[in-house]
């Protein structure tokens, strides 16, 4: 039984508000008012209930912490020095500034205990949820090899702000539909946002609206003093193992700020350099005095550390009574290599079938999911349309685990921010899967999943306007140049089957970085080139699918999916009126670009006379590509509602449409 809190405590939560007002003041830049008002809550969790070592910040069966509410870093930052993480006061002393390692929001793989990466609202909320999965999913493959080997409890700080985001929502509710007992969030309920009190935006029952989503609800009702009502409310957060649990925790924003508590001029500025001198004092603070960590509250935070030590020496104690198949069991669960043979069972087909890229695609992920069980992923109630879902696979439960699909639902927002939770946490090599066109709503976690280098594999079918009879809302035309907008995402269309089967092999095998798969709805060809080049042409991202004619090519056309058996036509058309034709197959435009220039020559050289890009959407960014002189063969316009193949033609995406594009560049129209 743990002590009542005491004077040393509560210096405790003052000294982690005055780190925060520090680093905000010498930055001139900052949030101070969630860190003055969140500390207490925040302390109680990292004192009492937290599972951590800072001496070994990657032990597996640590607790996960997310800062949702990724503006108030200030605290975070304080939280990582009190506790002994490799961040020291120097450090703080820097916040905000070029190269260091207190960012404005946290930044995962930069600073040493940063879970995630937040910052925009609400990612934090699903992220959390992500690592919930995770970690039920683990500890059910675990649950042969040793006594609890994974069990830990995932936390969230979210703010009012997180919760007016709609992907709270999304994310909310499907973890109370799982059922995920190990994953708490401590919920900020300041009535402050950005602009003034949330009366003006948010007076929904919030408690009300987790209840109907099927949560665990606690309240706090002095969040600001009450630190023994924290630690109660948290333990029977951790006790509640059927439901998620929301612990509403009642604060003011700028605790102790005499001309700024309780109002938004606390939140996104600093206070000034009188009002913070005020706040100190009113904190028995000495104002004099910058970065300081009085030796009693060091010894405290310390106990702290050395309470989750503790819990690691013992899971550690539980490994090592292990036998060695045991423990290699468990490192590979953990770890999730790719495991020997897990190409062996690929799918394969014979030139001149006709099957979606989807579909092969869809064969391809089952055969590597039969050999690579750390594959978990779903989509968002599409999954007979996306044929990503595991044959022979249960769907996914929270509570006991089990299952590798997870059913996301109409969730996209939630969903692809969750799949990173999944790849932060570990263990697992996520996927998701939606429509193209829909992709818009995940557009927020691919970013993140890109600046984190995730190892997510995002699959987008229904991929042109060859969707055909759903009509322009459902027809992408913008998406693939907006998603290659996204810097580190490399973006995939596959031409046909075994290309799509390449892409799969190529997107488990990368170290780093998220992948967005590009399929068709429609058939295509398979090709009888991509047989045997198609392997090593899709890890370089372009490369020489056919070279018609005789003679040195004077037109290269560069295709993508469904449009290169087009431009195959094309070729062949060109050929027949003596002109020597290149078709290049580009599934991925980033990863050629990246290409040693010798080999981006031989593909595309530069005695070539013109250039035709075939692409079933806009135009963007392949303006580079049409010298010396060149045109491009796309689509500049929404789409209609008709037949896909009438709306193909109509939209003049044909062999003879391409091959009359080449012939007037070389004649100079």
């Amino acid at each position: 039984m743990c002590l009542p809190f005491d004077d040393v405590d509560r210096l405790c939560v003052n000294t982690l508000r005055g780190l925060a007002i520090d680093m905000v003041e010498t930055a001139r830049s900052g949030h101070p008012g969630l860190p003055l008002g969140a500390a207490p809550m925040a302390y109680v969790l990292w004192q009492r209930h937290l599972r951590f070592d800072p001496s070994d910040p990657a032990w597996p069966d640590r607790d996960r912490f997310v800062l949702s509410a990724g503006h108030g870093s200030a605290l975070l930052y304080a939280l990582l020095h009190a506790y002994g993480f490799d961040l020291p006061l120097d450090e703080l002393r820097r916040f905000r500034q070029w190269g260091s390692r207190t960012p404005g929001h946290p930044e995962h793989g930069l600073t040493p205990g940063v879970e995630a990466t937040t910052g925009p609202l609400g990612q934090g909320t699903a992220v959390s949820v992500g690592m919930a999965i995770a970690e039920r999913f683990l500890a059910a493959r675990t649950a042969d090899i040793g006594e609890r080997l994974v069990d830990h409890v995932t936390w969230a700080l979210v703010s009012d702000g997180d919760l007016m985001e709609g992907i709270s929502a999304e994310a909310g509710s499907l973890a109370g539909h799982l059922g995920l007992g190990k994953l708490v969030y401590l919920y900020d309920s300041n009535g402050i946002s950005l602009d003034g009190p949330t009366a003006v935006t948010f007076t929904e029952d919030v408690a009300a609206r987790y209840r109907a989503y099927g949560w665990h609800v606690l309240d706090v009702a002095d969040g600001d003093h009450d630190l023994d009502g924290i630690d109660a409310a948290l333990t029977a957060a951790r006790a509640e193992t059927d439901r998620p649990s929301l612990v509403i925790v009642h604060t003011t924003i700028g605790y102790g700020a005499p001309h700024k508590a309780g109002s938004h001029a606390a939140h996104g500025s600093p206070l000034g350099a009188d009002e913070a001198a005020a706040t100190k004092r009113a904190l028995g603070l000495d104002p004099g005095r910058s970065f300081d960590v009085p030796a009693p509250a060091r010894t405290r935070f310390a106990a702290g550390t050395e309470r989750g030590r503790e819990a690691r020496r013992a899971w550690r104690a539980r490994v090592e009574q292990l036998d060695a198949e045991q423990a290699r069991r468990l490192e590979q669960t953990l770890s999730a290599p790719l495991p020997d043979g897990w190409a062996d069972a690929l799918p394969s087909w014979d030139a001149g079938e006709k099957i979606a890229t989807r579909a092969a695609a869809g064969k391809a992920l089952a055969a590597l999911a039969e050999r690579i069980p750390s594959l978990l992923g779903g989509d968002a109630d599409l999954g007979s349309s996306t044929k990503t879902r595991l044959p022979g696979e249960a769907d996914f439960d929270g509570r006991t685990g089990a299952g590798r699909n997870i059913r996301f639902g109409v969730r996209e927002h939630a969903m692809g921010a969750i799949a990173n939770g999944l790849a932060y946490h570990g263990g697992v090599r996520p996927f998701t899967a939606t429509f193209l066109a829909f992709s818009d709503y995940m557009r927020p976690p691919i970013r993140l999943a890109a600046l984190d280098g995730l190892r997510v594999v995002f699959v987008f079918t229904h991929d042109s306007i060859g969707v055909g009879e759903d009509g322009p809302t459902h027809q992408p035309v913008e998406q693939v140049a907006a998603l290659r907008a996204i810097p580190d995402l490399s973006v995939v269309r596959p031409a046909d089957a075994h290309e799509a089967r390449e892409a799969w092999c190529w997107a488990v095998e990368r170290a780093r970085g998220p992948v967005a798969l590009v399929l068709t709805r429609q058939s295509v060809p398979v090709l009888e080139q991509t047989a045997s080049s198609a392997r090593d042409g899709l890890r370089r991202g372009g490369y020489v699918l056919a070279d018609v004619g005789s003679g040195r090519p004077r037109v290269v056309l560069v295709a993508t999916g469904s449009e290169v058996h087009l431009a195959l036509e094309a070729a062949d058309a060109l050929a027949n009126d003596g002109i020597a034709t290149r078709v290049v197959s580009m599934p991925c435009r980033e990863t050629f670009e990246a290409q040693p220039p010798d080999y981006r020559e031989q593909v595309l050289p530069r005695d070539r006379e013109a250039t035709v890009v075939v692409e079933a959407g806009v135009s963007l960014g392949w303006g580079r590509y049409l010298v010396p002189r060149g045109a491009f063969v796309g689509v500049e316009r929404f789409g209609a509602s008709a037949p896909g193949g009438e709306v193909l033609a109509r939209y003049g995406l044909t062999a003879d449409a391409i091959a009359e594009a080449a012939r007037g560049c070389l004649a100079g129209r």
